[in-house]
């Protein structure tokens, strides 16, 4: 038997729900839409450096957004569109930027008018559906649903309900069938089902539920494919698969009528022990790759994760996707775009010093020679389109609100308006721990302030206070400030093969390699790179072959810019001894640190290194021996 109590608000719904047999009780947090929450100080700076650059300017110069036969073209017609359109909206609506959000209405109302009499609304003729490949079905309603929470646009339920009822039925006459990304992606389709779901009632919806569950992936069944990394490109190892289904359970288990258990987390550290980076991230490059720092991580990747998180923090209130959203978005997802989001990585590494094409086999179990080039779409598109929906969505995950209960689960510069009720939050976390609530409370309500777990001596309105949550009952009319505070300690965390990373916080902090660029300006498959958007090799120029001498670090604020993670002005470093060692290049590359060093053995005298946060540093050392 299942209670439980639903308020409709926002396109979402809100659940607290008790199981029994053995399930874990869930506490369902609401998203708040575009139109409540906006973002202030650096990370506004941030959206709007993305709205500058690539991200906001597909659709003027990339032909597989411009030209896509989801509007009428004839490019891909595919993901693309659908993964741009599922960051460029939100963007567009944050930043309340009348030009984008037209540009999106143009690109929804060329979909919609497309869509056919069934239903069906992917750009594919009739004969050619059951070989589409139609995960894209989950990702164009996924969007579409989004764009709705931002602009009301009343066409929008009809549209999703049509075409999932269309697909619902093709799939139940065994017109079509999962197969390939949709069979292991089979769960990113209950966000639109849910969405329409509370909208209709209908029967069919969880029939439709059944059918994408009996016919996806059981992800368990792979576990034993985790544990030793293959160079061969597999379904059941490619990186993004996992890192969307880390919220499988969450977003099926209501519709589905099962308990939740929290069994992501057995699967997540099982990934993460085999896979794990030092900045929260599983190496894949494209297929999970094990723990070598050397390894590369794709950017789908680490935005497919921070969404993933953002929903298991929305349907479980459990702290730690929060703080594991937090390491992504302030390390991973900064590091493998340029500072003027221009240009970005398809393949990460965590010791990378160089990027620069390789002449022979690459590095990479199975990306190509190009995949950790700063370009337009080094590798491949995906990442072109799909990367725009981080620094967004993290914006909307700043606020979550149940009931009349309202919660800062991300305490990052913003500003949200609920009704009556309005919070404004100053900071600049994570570079500075420091935050001023200013709460007006139109009518009563309880607020409450995640603290992250790695805090120390908090100082809550200038009194000491020991708390991982801070809660207040505000009455109607009340006005209060809060303002909190706390320290963060410096510490090195262990790695494999004997290495170390310096973590403070949410930030992780590297040795920063120096770099001059190559720019290559050229024009291939129809696609022109120029600059801005053209690639760039990265050529180190300063050393990178050091170890920590020394257990004393020191971290130092500098003040956020313009560029919230600049590579030339970080806005905190943290000092730290070190020496340099014979470390060596990986046999067979001249641009690539071995795995592991030749030898600890110091060759130098010991000198003070200012390191960066790993998110400003484009060649870094980050896994590094102590001596």
């Amino acid at each position: 038997m299942k209670i439980g109590i639903y308020i409709y608000k926002c396109g979402w719904y809100n659940k607290g729900t008790n199981y029994e047999q053995g399930g874990i009780p869930m506490y369902r947090w609401n998203f708040y839409t575009t139109n409540e929450l906006k973002p202030r100080g650096w990370l506004k700076r941030q959206l709007q450096l993305q709205a500058e650059g690539l991200a906001g300017n597909l659709d003027k110069m990339w032909p597989d957004v411009r030209d896509s036969a989801w509007v009428g073209g004839d490019r891909e017609g595919w993901e693309r569109v659908p993964y741009w359109l599922d960051g460029f909206i939100p963007l567009a609506y944050l930043l309340e930027n009348e030009d984008m959000i037209a540009r999106a209405k143009k690109y929804v109302d060329a979909i919609i008018a497309a869509q056919q009499p069934d239903g069906w609304i992917c750009p594919c003729t009739e004969e050619e559906r059951s070989t589409y490949t139609t995960w894209v079905v989950f990702l164009i309603t996924k969007a579409l649903a989004l764009y709705y929470d931002c602009s009301k646009d009343e066409r929008i339920p009809d549209v999703i309900y049509r075409t999932l009822k269309n697909y619902y039925e093709l799939l139940r006459d065994g017109v079509i069938k999962l197969f390939g990304w949709t069979a292991f992606r089979w769960y990113e389709g209950f966000i639109a089902i849910d969405f329409t779901y509370q909208r209709y009632k209908e029967d069919w919806l969880p029939e439709l539920c059944k059918i994408l569950q009996e016919q996806g992936v059981n992800y368990d069944e792979l576990i034993p494919l985790w544990k030793h990394p293959i160079n061969e490109w597999r379904f059941d190892t490619h990186l993004v698969n996992h890192m969307m289904m880390l919220k499988y359970e969450a977003v099926t288990c209501d519709l589905l009528g099962l308990p939740y258990t929290d069994h992501v987390e057995k699967l997540w550290q099982i990934l993460d022990k085999h896979n794990g980076t030092a900045v929260g991230t599983l190496t894949g490059d494209e297929c999970l790759a094990g723990v070598s720092p050397i390894q590369g991580t794709e950017l789908c990747a680490v935005v497919e994760q921070m969404y993933s998180y953002e929903w298991l923090y929305a349907y479980t209130g459990d702290k730690k996707w929060a703080e594991r959203l937090e390491v992504l978005a302030f390390n991973a997802l900064p590091a493998t775009i340029s500072d003027d989001m221009w240009v970005h990585q398809y393949d990460q590494m965590s010791n990378q010093i160089a990027c620069r094409r390789f002449p022979g086999k690459p590095i990479f179990r199975t990306n190509e020679a190009d995949a950790h080039l700063f370009g337009l779409e080094p590798n491949f598109g995906c990442c072109t389109s799909n990367m725009g929906q981080g620094w967004p969505k993290f914006t909307l995950s700043a606020f979550m609100h149940q009931g009349d209960t309202v919660i800062n689960v991300l305490g990052v510069p913003t500003e949200l308006t609920d009704g009556d009720r309005h919070i404004l939050v100053e900071t600049n976390y994570p570079f500075e721990n420091s935050m001023k609530y200013t709460v007006e409370a139109g009518s009563a309500f309880t607020f409450k302030i995640r603290i992250p777990s790695f805090a120390k001596n908090l100082i809550v309105d200038g009194k000491p206070a020991a708390a991982q949550e801070l809660e207040y009952r505000l009455a109607a009319g009340e006005k209060r400030v809060i303002t909190v505070s706390f320290d963060t300690e410096v510490c090195l965390e262990e790695r494999p093969y004997g290495l170390n990373t310096v973590k403070c916080g949410s930030l992780v902090f590297c040795v920063p390699v120096a770099f001059e660029k190559k720019m290559y300006e050229y024009e291939k498959d129809g696609v022109v790179r120029k600059f801005p958007y053209c690639d760039y090799e990265y050529i180190p120029v300063s050393d990178w072959n050091y170890a920590y001498s020394g257990d004393v670090f020191t971290r130092e604020n500098r003040g956020v810019g313009d560029i919230p993670f600049s590579g030339e002005k970080p806005p905190v470093i943290v000092r730290a001894k070190v020496r340099k060692i014979d470390w060596g290049l990986e046999d067979g590359y001249l641009d690539v640190c071995a795995k592991t060093p030749k030898s600890t053995e110091p060759i130098s005298g010991e000198q003070e290194m200012e390191l960066y946060p790993y998110g400003c540093a484009k060649l870094r050392m980050t896994e590094l021996p102590r001596i």
